[in-house]
């Protein structure tokens, strides 16, 4: 059976199916933000000197910070002798242990 939406201007319950939702999906979400004056007028300066609206202006700014925060969140910070460590396990990895080896044949035969 397909899923329901209920639709409040009518009233009434109407069919729904994936393409649909996946057309919802596709189009373009709306972001809005209430500011001071003195802020507006900030961006709106700096969008003209950058020869973009200030829509324009906005995702750009919001992305270049966004791609920064999710850069700086998967990095893995290391001090110097951790990172010494590392590599020194990466370049001479330790001898597999009984233990291990079965678990990775057990691993191998489940994939």
């Amino acid at each position: 059976m397909a899923p329901r939406q209920y639709n409040a201007k009518n009233n009434n319950i109407k069919k729904t199916n994936k393409d649909s939702k996946m057309k919802t999906e596709a189009k373009i979400s709306r972001v809005s933000a209430r500011v001071t004056p003195s802020v507006y007028n900030t961006l709106t300066e700096a969008s003209e000197i950058s020869g973009a609206t200030i829509n324009q202006f906005l995702v750009q700014a919001a992305l270049e910070k966004a791609y920064t925060i999710i850069e700086h969140e998967n990095k893995i910070k290391l001090n110097r002798q951790s990172a010494d460590h590392l590599f020194q396990i990466i370049e001479n990895p330790p001898k597999k242990n009984p233990k291990l080896a079965k678990a990775i044949r057990t691993y191998k035969q489940d994939m």
